[in-house]
C-alpha cells in the first residue's frame, strides 16, 4: 500500500499542485494584463459605448447663474469671416461676433470653414482621427479647408480654454466649453481632459 501510494498517489498530488500554480499564474496574467489593457485603452472602450454621446442641455446645470462675457469696443486688424449669414471677426488667434457696437469671443460653430488656421494651433491624433485645435476648437482637415467639427468621445487635450465654464450633470461636475463637455483626468500622471460629450441645443 505505501508503495502504491509513494508510486501512484503522490506523483498524482505533485501534478495536479503544479497544474494548480500554472492556472493560477495564468489567471493572474490574464487578469493583470485585461486591466493593462482596460487603463490603456480606456478612452478606446469609452468612444466605443458612446461614440455619439449627446447630452440635453436641460440636464445641464451652469454652476454660475451669468456667464461672464468680456466684450470689447474694437477689434484691431480683423478679418470679416461668414458662415451660414453670421459674420465673425477674427483676430488674435479669436473669433468675434458683433452685438449693440461691442464684439464679443465667440466659439465657431460646427461646419464653420477656413482655408488657414490660427497660429499656434495643436494636433491631436484620436484613433483613426487627427484633429488641429486651438482654444477649444476643434478643425478637420477637408482638401483645402478646416472645418469646425465636434472631437470623437474620449479626445484627450491638456489644456482648457480660459473661458471655460463649470457645469454639474446628475451631481457630477464637468467643464464646458463650445458645448463640448470634458473631465477631468490623469494621463501619465499629467492633468489632461477628456472629451465625454457634447450638448444637444436642440
Amino acid at each position: 500500500m505505501k508503495k502504491f501510494i509513494r508510486t501512484f498517489v503522490l506523483p498524482s498530488l505533485f501534478i495536479v499542485a503544479i497544474s494548480t500554480q500554472i492556472i493560477a499564474q495564468k489567471r493572474t496574467t490574464t487578469t493583470t494584463n485585461n486591466k493593462k489593457n482596460t487603463t490603456t485603452k480606456r478612452t478606446t472602450v469609452t468612444t466605443r459605448s458612446v461614440s455619439t454621446k449627446k447630452i440635453p442641455s436641460s440636464k445641464v446645470t451652469y454652476k454660475k447663474q451669468t456667464k461672464k462675457v468680456v466684450s470689447v469696443r474694437n477689434v484691431p486688424n480683423k478679418t470679416v469671416v461668414k458662415h451660414n449669414g453670421q459674420s465673425y471677426y477674427y483676430a488674435n488667434n479669436k473669433y468675434y461676433t458683433q452685438s449693440r457696437g461691442m464684439y464679443i469671443p465667440i466659439a465657431p460653430k460646427v461646419g464653420f470653414r477656413v482655408r488657414t488656421l490660427p497660429a499656434n494651433y495643436r494636433r491631436i491624433q484620436f484613433n483613426n482621427h487627427i484633429y488641429f485645435t486651438i482654444n477649444g476648437i476643434f478643425y478637420n482637415q477637408i482638401n483645402n479647408d478646416y472645418e469646425v467639427v465636434d472631437p470623437e468621445i474620449g479626445t484627450i487635450i491638456y489644456e482648457l480654454p480660459s473661458d471655460y465654464e463649470k457645469v454639474t450633470i446628475d451631481g457630477l461636475t464637468y467643464y464646458e466649453y463650445a458645448n463640448i463637455l470634458y473631465e477631468k483626468v490623469q494621463i501619465d500622471g499629467t492633468r489632461a481632459y477628456e472629451v465625454v460629450g457634447i450638448i444637444d441645443m436642440n
